[in-house]
C-alpha cells in the first residue's frame, strides 16, 4: 500500500525520514526554512517545498505542500525568551494553513524532555508538569494537536535522539567531574526513530501518546565513557555523588501498540 506523507522540518530526522519513505514508493513532500535548503531537498531526490514560522509564515506557502494523507510536524521549539508563546503561535499558524487541506492525520514530533526529573520511572499515563520552558511548551502543543476536531493526532515523544551526525562521544568528551553520573540516559537511534515513524504510519495508529526510547538505560558514567572510547575521544571523568536526579522512560506501550522490537535496544551497542 502506498502513503502520502507531508513532512514539516527535514533536518537530522525529516530528512532521512523522507528518503526512507520515498524509497518503500511512498508518495514524500517536505519542507525546509530557507531557499537553500529546499534547493539541497530537492537534489536529493525529495520534493521540497519553503516553509519559514516567525511565528506565522514569512512568505506564501505552496498548498502543494499540504497535498497528503499525513502531515509530520517535526519542528521543536526555538530557543528564545518567549518560548512558549512564540511555539504555541507557531503551531496555530500550521494548524490554519492545513484547514482546508486533505490531511487527515497528524503525527507531532515531541520529547521525552517534557517529564521532570522525579526519581522513578515515567511513561504516558503521568501527567507531571515540565521543568524547562521548552518541555511547557511542547506540552501545551501537544494539546493543540490533539484537541484539532479535524485531524487524528499521536504524538511521538523521542528520547534524546543520537546517530547520523550526533556522535554522543563528543557530548562530554575530555570533561571533569560531570554530575549525575549514575542517572540512566533515555536515548534512541536515528534507525529507530524512522522506523517507529514508518509503523506508526503503516499500522494507522492514531489518537496516541507514545514514549520511544531504547529500552535499557545504561548510566550516563557507562554510556557516556564507552562513547568517547569508540570516537577515539577523551574520556569524561564524572563527580562522586551519593544524590541522583533522574527519570527512565518507558517505552513498553509503544512496544506493545506496536508489535515493536528496537534495532538498538541498548545505547552501549550504538554503532
Amino acid at each position: 500500500m502506498s502513503f502520502s506523507v507531508s513532512i514539516v522540518g527535514c533536518g537530522w530526522y525529516g530528512w532521512p525520514l523522507a528518503q526512507r519513505l520515498q524509497n518503500l514508493g511512498w508518495q514524500v513532500k517536505g519542507s525546509k526554512s530557507t531557499q537553500a535548503g529546499v534547493d539541497a531537498l530537492r537534489a536529493s531526490g525529495v520534493e521540497g517545498y519553503l516553509l519559514r514560522l516567525d511565528p506565522g509564515p514569512v512568505s506564501e506557502v505552496d498548498e502543494a505542500l499540504f497535498t497528503a494523507d499525513t502531515l509530520i510536524v517535526n519542528i521543536p521549539p526555538s530557543r528564545r525568551p518567549d518560548i512558549e508563546r512564540y511555539h504555541c503561535e507557531q503551531m496555530r499558524a500550521l494548524g490554519q494553513l492545513i484547514e482546508h487541506s486533505q490531511i487527515t492525520r497528524v503525527l507531532f514530533i515531541s520529547s521525552t524532555s517534557i517529564y521532570p526529573d522525579i526519581n522513578r520511572i515515567v511513561t504516558e499515563r503521568d501527567r507531571l508538569p515540565p521543568e524547562k520552558a521548552s518541555g511547557r511548551a511542547l506540552l501545551r502543543v501537544e494539546y493543540m494537536w490533539r484537541t484539532r476536531s479535524q485531524v487524528d493526532t499521536t504524538v511521538l515523544r523521542f528520547g534524546g535522539l543520537v546517530g547520523g551526525e550526533r556522535n554522543p562521544g563528543r557530548f562530554l568528551a575530555g570533561k571533569h567531574d560531570v554530575k549525575n553520573g549514575d542517572a540512566p540516559v533515555n536515548l534512541i537511534h536515528l534507525d529507530d526513530c524512522i522506523t517507529i515513524t514508518q509503523e506508526i504510519i503503516r499500522q494507522g495508529v492514531w489518537g496516541e501518546i507514545l514514549n520511544a526510547c531504547c529500552p535499557q538505560h545504561p548510566t550516563r558514567r557507562s554510556f557516556y565513557r564507552a562513547a568517547a572510547e569508540k570516537a577515539g575521544l577523551d574520556v569524561p571523568s564524572f563527580a562522586d555523588e551519593s544524590a541522583t536526579t533522574f527519570k527512565q522512560v518507558d517505552s513498553s506501550l509503544l512496544m506493545r501498540r506496536l508489535g515493536y522490537e528496537f534495532r538498538y535496544p541498548d545505547p552501549l551497542q550504538f554503532p
